[in-house]
């Protein structure tokens, strides 16, 4: 800082000023008026002015040093701010900047760079499309737009965007493949389990055309659908992805991208686990060549009639870590039972080798009634308009009603009559509490049943894809375009997974992405960014898990930028 002199009148007055930036350019302002030489003397006698303000800047520029300085802001409550100046920037990105820079994806857009040699900043534009697919989902053209609201300024053109996504896609496996091999310097993966399922989005549009094609909906919309399968490793991380058409069988989605792993990853021991709709006989096959292996989940009611009976017998059951044989019968009895109960045994069907283990748990059992009893009573109620029974799914309370439009004479009846079908409700009772899966595998029940517990994270990553990050529905035409828009979404979901891990996952999905959406900063002309946000415990979380904070009542000019080089420094 320093001391500015002007002469008026004959009178000398002295303001300390500093240099700032604004929009990059350097300008000075204004810190403090001092007064003119009377004024100064007047409270400080026997002094030279020059001499003591000069001393006085001095004093503050050592305060600013230690952060001990006092920022000092002025208003006018009758002067207008200016016109079309942004005050209010995004902050919160600056914890996902940290994780893109860790990951290395800067260098891999600069190897993509040197490769293509096009000018417009590749890193830029691929960095803003995962920070603001978490922050602010929007289309490509508002994501341009809400770029502008990060504390850092872009200096790429909408247009450019377009033209990345060109290159994105045809780097797309690359891409994958090295932020897998950079992310394992940034946290544990654990590679021994992978879990695969496959999920479909929906399109805006009404032609079928290329990927995009009309099949079973998992929401049940009558649009174009385009797949996306996933595996997923065992510390709930996203590892690789891919996109079919979407009226193709997702059993065959399976073996493609698994063999990309084996080949591109550097992987060639693992477990594969999915759901009963992709395990397909020949899936499983695949699954035991080398040294891979598969659990999988197994639908009672869908076992041959000699299985079904055995599984569904009450007696040779035991309990984890113990030989005793128990009878079903003798339990189910007991209110408060939470143990789980098991019997396994190998079966050879179709040139395959497993062995099939079933699980009993009453508490299962009675969650999986109490649900059932609930649909009861609403298909009660339904019955009341027999006009509206026509079912949609297998999961309906439609489907224990049975609808009758003929007499006992049988002649055509004027009215729907609706009766309750007991039999299709004593039909399901059956199965409650039972819970089957395959395998290959020689391991305890206990493992098994670890293995396959986890296949829910990969469930709820699709819930996140359709709800936080709002993945879908998809409005755009170009395959490529299509392509890269699930790549962001898969990197920007490897980006937040990380960032759980970093709090130790103590907090829900939500309440950390509302919080990072809310992470505003008002900027103070010339000194610095106020926090526009409530500080919480999340916010404590986040600056204590990555080493700089946002939360002081103002940061300077000076200490911002080292948070910008802190957050793209490789760790």
């Amino acid at each position: 800082m320093r001391i500015k002199k002007s002469v008026s009148k004959g009178s000398t007055s002295y303001s300390v000023i500093k240099d700032v930036y604004r929009n990059g350019k350097k300008t000075s302002k204004i810190v403090e008026a001092l007064g003119n030489d009377e004024a100064i003397l007047e409270k400080h006698p026997h002094v030279d002015p020059y001499t003591w303000a000069k001393e006085y800047a001095k004093k503050l520029t050592q305060e600013e040093k230690e952060s001990s300085y006092k920022v000092i802001a002025k208003y006018s409550p009758t002067k207008q701010i200016k016109l079309n100046k942004q005050t209010l920037f995004h902050s919160g990105y600056l914890f996902l900047q940290s994780l893109y820079y860790e990951l290395k994806l800067d260098k891999i857009c600069q190897t993509i760079a040197q490769k293509y040699k096009f000018e417009y900043d590749l890193n830029e534009i691929l960095s803003r499309l995962l920070y603001l697919r978490i922050l602010h989902p929007t289309s490509k053209k508002g994501t341009f737009e809400h770029a502008k609201d990060l504390l850092e300024p872009v200096h790429f053109q909408s247009h450019q965007i377009y033209r990345a996504l060109e290159i994105l896609a045809e780097q797309s496996d690359f891409i994958e493949e090295m932020v897998y091999k950079n992310s394992r310097q940034v946290v544990d993966r654990n590679t021994q389990v992978l879990y695969y399922d496959c999920t479909n989005f929906f399109f805006e549009i009404e032609e079928a055309d290329g990927i995009k094609q009309y099949g079973g909906s998992k929401e049940n919309r009558p649009n174009p659908l385009v797949q996306m399968g996933l595996f997923m490793d065992g510390s709930g991380l996203p590892l690789a992805l891919s996109m079919t058409p979407g009226n193709r069988n997702e059993q065959t989605t399976l073996k493609p991208l698994e063999r990309r792993i084996l080949k591109d990853f550097d992987l060639s021991k693992f477990i594969v686990c999915t759901d009963a709709g992709l395990s397909s006989n020949q899936n499983r096959i695949y699954n035991t060549k080398g040294k891979r292996a598969f659990v999988t989940t197994q639908s009672v009611k869908k076992l041959k009639k000699f299985l079904k009976e055995w599984a569904l017998d009450p007696k040779g059951w035991r309990t984890p870590g113990s030989h005793k044989k128990i009878n079903l019968e003798d339990i189910r009895h007991l209110k408060n039972d939470t143990k789980t109960y098991y019997k396994e045994r190998w079966i050879k069907e179709n040139g395959l080798e497993q062995k099939l283990m079933v699980t009993y748990s009453p508490v299962y059992q009675r969650y999986q009634s109490s649900i059932r009893e609930k649909q009861v009573e609403r298909a009660k109620k339904k019955m009341e308009h027999p006009s509206s029974l026509n079912k949609t799914n297998q999961n309906d309370p439609k489907r224990f009603i049975e609808s009758k439009h003929v007499t006992d004479d049988g002649e055509i009846a004027d009215k729907t009559q609706a009766t309750l079908n007991q039999a299709q409700i004593d039909e399901e009772s059956m199965y409650d509490g039972f819970y089957a899966v395959c395998t290959n595998l020689e391991s305890s029940v206990e493992e098994i049943i670890k293995i396959n517990y986890r296949r829910w994270e990969i469930e709820e990553t699709f819930r996140i894809l359709k709800s936080e990050f709002q993945a879908r529905p998809v409005y755009l035409q170009r395959e490529t375009r299509i392509k890269v828009h699930f790549l962001t979404c898969f990197l920007s979901l490897l980006m937040y997974r990380i960032l759980e891990k970093k709090l130790d996952e103590r907090f829900t999905c939500h309440e950390l992405i509302s919080t990072l959406r809310n992470m505003n900063m008002r900027e103070l002309d010339g000194e610095g960014y106020i926090p526009a946000y409530t500080r919480t415990t999340i916010t404590d979380a986040l600056h204590d898990a990555f080493g700089f904070r946002t939360d002081l009542e103002i940061v300077t000019q000076k200490n911002m930028k080292k948070i910008f080089k802190q957050t793209k420094k490789a760790k």
